[in-house]
């Protein structure tokens, strides 16, 4: 066999059932809309918005949401539909590497771990402005010494370290502590998000939505630039079905449960989103919201400081429930290349007290906090980005292989609108990936091409498909 046929070698189904059989089978529906949402509402809810308004799409970024949403839709119900087939633990990395072969899996995985690792280091950015934020409303002034690594200028952004070490501390006590944190911590989030869409509305200035899609704005096909960029941008926010998918293994009856949760995540997200959005730019001019704080910002500016203190603490709460998420779902994508052998196999094993793969979260947590320690927050999140693209991009075209495949019988929920809404879906994630910035893509070309070594260099011979 050459090396090439070799690299695009498929995986078996029942081999990754049978690996992820020790897996505990414990999370509900409810389960999963709390960790889907957990993570979609964290930094993206409580920055994204601000960001994007100020330099992309001006108001119209509430209907930038709204394209992400259905976007976001389309990849779900891909994700949905490989959940159902394919039960297992890895997520696109598994689906992918039974679908397309081992390489296109590896790759998919590769850039999985990007955007799960710089996602929860970004999340982790945002919690520290928001901290030092709060307790600057309580006359306490944090040195920007200790809120910035030193390509901002500082030392180490310590609060962003410390939510990551807190929120390990939380899931080194199993599954069952965290899901229950988890769950009543999204439902304050919830609730305080709607007290500011519902007060914040009494403070609109009709106003502040003219011009609603400002000129500057308005560049490349159709003058729509500004809102294709926007929503580009944002798809990052939108990432939590895909962690999500990344806990099949451990879902109770998988068929039915994985689609329920993947789609309620992206119907009560879109929602939240595109409200916040409106009341956001509706409160403060948009060219003031290019900030990493908008929410409290704007309440500040309409002096209504103790309500912002509310929102605050909101934020806090939402970012530290898309941490708890994150970090979850990283260490299972690290422990699913350990149990295959494409990354050192200590990786892959389950701690027989915890349940947990113990080894795999202590990697996920080392590499987090040095890139929240370090690393400026708009870094992490142009790089997540073309990571969840690339992994949407082929999850979607990935379901027109599905139905081919008699080998993969699915008898739960099957993607609507075949083959058209998958096609349309991997067309745009590609358009969608086209949109970020070279810059970006260059560094990303360079993060493919260093996966592409190590597989070839290590995964392709410590793998377990070579023992099949």
């Amino acid at each position: 066999m050459s090396i090439l046929s070799r690299a695009f070698k498929r995986e078996s189904v029942d081999r990754y059932l049978q690996a992820d059989a020790h897996m505990k089978r414990e999370l509900s529906t409810l389960d999963l809309v709390g960790l889907g949402v957990g993570t979609v509402i964290g930094t993206g809810i409580f920055i994204l918005p601000g960001h994007e308004a100020a330099q992309n799409a001006g108001p119209a970024v509430s209907i930038a949401f709204l394209i992400a949403a259905f976007f976001s839709g389309l990849s779900g119900m891909a994700f949905a539909e490989f959940t159902s087939a394919m039960p297992v633990a890895g997520s696109a990395y598994s689906f992918g590497s039974v679908i397309y072969g081992e390489i296109i899996g590896w790759l998919l995985g590769w850039s999985l771990i990007l955007e799960y690792f710089l996602a929860v280091s970004a999340i982790a950015t945002g919690f520290s402005a928001y901290f030092a934020n709060l307790l600057t409303i309580f006359g306490i002034h944090t040195p920007k010494s200790l809120l910035a690594g030193p390509m901002e200028g500082g030392v180490i952004n310590l609060f962003a370290v410390l939510i990551i070490l807190i929120v390990a501390a939380i899931l080194s006590r199993g599954l069952h502590t965290s899901k229950k944190i988890e769950n009543s911590a999204v439902i304050i989030k919830v609730a305080i998000l709607g007290l500011f869409i519902i007060g914040g509305s009494f403070f609109i200035k009709t106003s502040n939505y003219v011009p609603f899609y400002p000129e500057e704005f308005r560049r490349g096909f159709g003058g729509l630039g500004g809102i294709w960029a926007a929503t580009a941008s944002i798809i990052f926010a939108f990432l939590g079905y895909d962690t999500v998918a990344a806990h099949a293994a451990e879902v109770k009856n998988p068929k039915k449960t994985m689609a329920r949760g993947i789609l309620g995540t992206v119907l009560v997200s879109a929602v939240l989103y595109t409200l916040f959005s409106v009341v956001l730019t509706g409160i403060v001019n948009y060219k003031q919201l290019g900030v990493d704080d908008p929410a409290a910002f704007a309440l500040q500016t309409i002096h209504q400081t103790q309500f912002s203190v509310v929102i605050t603490v909101g934020a806090l709460i939402g970012m530290f429930t898309a941490i708890l998420a994150l970090i979850y779902a990283s260490s299972r994508l690290a422990y699913s290349f350990g149990r295959d052998g494409l990354l050192p196999k200590s990786l892959g094993k389950i701690s027989i007290k915890s349940q947990l793969p113990v080894n795999a979260l202590i990697v996920a947590i080392v590499v987090e906090v040095i890139f929240a320690g370090v690393v400026p927050l708009n870094t992490l999140t142009s790089l997540i980005n073309a990571g969840t693209l690339l992994a949407f991009m082929l999850v979607n075209f990935g379901i027109i292989i599905l139905r081919h495949r008699k080998d993969l019988p699915n008898d739960g929920f099957k993607m609507p609108g075949y083959p058209v809404f998958p096609f349309i879906g991997g067309a745009l994630s590609l358009f969608f990936l086209t949109q970020l910035s070279s810059e970006t893509l260059y560094m990303f070309g360079i993060w493919l091409i260093i996966g592409t070594i190590w597989y070839f260099s290590y995964g392709i011979r410590h793998s377990k498909l070579n023992h099949k």
